[in-house]
């Protein structure tokens, strides 16, 4: 009942909005009309929102328009993409840049400190030596001069181990707390430094978030995972190959996906991607594509000439069930395809 009152007043207001432009344009002289076809196609997405029920946010509208687009010809998304390219300000990717360059200075600090580590060890058996050599002259009566000077040398070099001490020991507490604020910052992430995509807990909010809206404003969306094929990774053995796979593999995800998409890691070589306003049947297809793209994709060991295969599993998003409930069926999913050599991806509903 709500959703229909909703309807019938957002209705209500774009019809008395469509009658004051009306207005307005006859006043001037002119009729009002889009001057483009991003202007038609633009128009088109906001019809699509309103028959959906969807209030006509920024996000709903970013969703749709991207999800229309797939259905219109080349030469249309070309030209849209390219005008999309030229006022694109991600704030996420913008984010991953930021934590790329925080993790490079910590690899940077922890350098520096192997480094000082290295110098005080040499130092500390410089010392020991030194304490052997002069066990050895102590046995010599008649070379007191000679005991006299590895002395004063004994206390200078005592004397550079105290201090570098005190260095390391400041240098390390200084170690230790950039590493804590780093860790917090690791802990606020949202990118997979790995693979170059989003972390496994960028993943889960957004897909809790998604859950959340899909059951406010009853639209459909679907959950896909997927994993390089258990049975090729047994057949190459080679850990080093399968690494590089598994990126590319990702590389492959990351350039099927459309910009509303959530592409991200899950753990383990594991990949998710979820796919907002789109049902089971379009997520079927994306599936598909994506499994002929990695099929066209192959690899090469050495002289060998690999052919990339992939597992797949495809759940929906649904409010009633938790976030793990909707991994677990979507992970399901990827067990499944692999009982079914014909198909490298299953479904497994929650309903």
């Amino acid at each position: 009942m709500a959703g229909t009152i909703k309807s019938k007043v957002r209705n209500d207001i774009g019809a008395k909005q469509k009658t004051q432009k009306k207005a307005s344009s006859k006043a001037a002289g002119v009729e009002a009309s889009p001057a483009s076809e991003l202007e038609l196609y633009s128009q088109e997405v906001l019809d699509n929102l309103i028959a959906d029920n969807l209030p006509p946010t920024p996000n709903n509208f970013s969703l749709y328009f991207d999800r229309l687009l797939e259905e219109k010809n080349e030469n249309f998304k070309k030209d849209v993409i390219s005008i999309l390219e030229l006022e694109d300000s991600n704030d996420d990717e913008t984010t991953m840049e930021l934590e790329k360059s925080i993790k490079k200075g910590f690899a940077h600090v922890k350098t520096i400190l192997s480094s000082v580590a290295t110098l005080y060890k040499n130092m500390s058996l410089m010392t020991k030596i030194l304490e052997k050599r002069k066990a050895e002259l102590n046995n010599k009566e008649d070379i007191s001069q000679a005991r006299n000077i590895l002395n004063l040398l004994g206390e200078d070099v005592t004397k550079l181990e105290n201090i570098l001490k005190a260095q390391t020991t400041q240098m390390k507490t200084v170690y230790d707390e950039t590493a804590a604020i780093i860790k917090n910052v690791e802990n606020e992430t949202i990118f997979d430094n790995q693979f170059g995509i989003y972390n496994k807990r960028y993943l889960l909010a957004r897909i809790e978030k998604e859950s959340k809206q899909v059951g406010e404003f009853q639209h459909q969306s679907s959950l896909i995972f997927l994993e390089l094929s258990k049975v090729l990774k047994k057949e190459v053995a080679n850990e080093k190959a399968i690494i590089l796979m598994t990126k590319t593999l990702a590389r492959l995800v990351l350039k099927t996906s459309r910009r509303s998409d959530v592409v991200a890691h899950y753990g383990n070589g594991m990949f998710a991607m979820l796919l907002k306003h789109t049902d089971i049947e379009s997520a079927k297809k994306a599936s598909h594509r994506l499994c002929e793209l990695v099929a066209n994709s192959n690899f090469f060991l050495a002289d060998r000439e690999i052919k990339l295969q992939i597992a797949i599993g495809v759940t929906n998003i649904d409010a009633i069930y938790s976030v793990e409930e909707m991994i677990v069926s979507a992970l399901k999913g990827v067990e499944d395809s692999y009982k079914d050599e014909t198909c490298d991806y299953a479904v497994s509903l929650r309903v």
